[in-house]
């Protein structure tokens, strides 16, 4: 992955109207194809009156109903999951092992659990805040996982939920250049619970 000096040129590259990918992105049914358009593309977090924001390098993909890795595997259905039912468009965010928030994003028409693991960004804006969060150097790995991701952009249990139009979180297109020969794909991590379906090449990534 390259440096955040030499990727630096995408802090002022994006436009100054809004390019906030709509809802109809996420409403299709291949939860699979989104998570690959998903790359590629920049999650904006606004905190506060502090903007963060990194080009989305890694995700994951969780089929709903028929993905034994999945939440809202055979439809169930529990306080925590229930997000995962609603129209796409809207975060999922929940907490691991009681400790790290993951960020997530529903895609999918209503009562088609699909969600979209975002594992991994390229920081490009507010570096400064991240480095804060994180308390480490800018030359290190500041978004090394998805629970530093979120720790990184200051993601919480407050955003679960909320609408991927803004004004909390926002996913945008600036234009950045994936070609999908270059995307690469494996099983996704920790899910072993998952039986065959731990196997499925859902996990997505790419080098910026």
């Amino acid at each position: 992955m390259q440096s955040l000096r030499q990727i630096s040129s995408f802090q002022n590259s994006k436009d100054t109207s809004s390019n906030v990918l709509p809802v109809s992105f996420y409403l299709r049914e291949d939860v699979v194809q989104v998570a690959r358009d998903l790359l590629g593309k920049v999650l904006v977090s606004v905190s506060g009156n502090t903007l963060t924001a990194g080009i989305i390098c890694e995700t994951e993909a969780y089929a709903g109903a028929e993905d034994r890795a999945s939440h809202a595997y055979s439809n169930k259905r529990t306080a925590r999951t229930e997000v995962m039912f609603r129209e796409g468009g809207i975060s999922y965010v929940y907490l691991c092992y009681g400790i790290h928030c993951l960020f997530n994003v529903v895609s999918g028409p209503m009562d088609v659990p699909h969600a979209v693991l975002i594992r991994n960004v390229v920081p490009v804006e507010g570096i400064s805040a991240i480095e804060k969060r994180r308390k480490i150097k800018r030359d290190q790995e500041l978004t090394t996982g998805p629970g530093t991701l979120c720790q990184a952009l200051n993601i919480t249990l407050k955003q679960n939920g909320v609408s991927l139009q803004g004004p909390q979180l926002y996913i945008e297109d600036r234009g950045i250049t994936v070609r999908d020969k270059k995307i690469k794909s494996t099983p996704r991590i920790g899910v072993a619970y998952a039986k065959e379906d731990a196997l499925l090449p859902y996990r997505f990534l790419y080098e910026f």
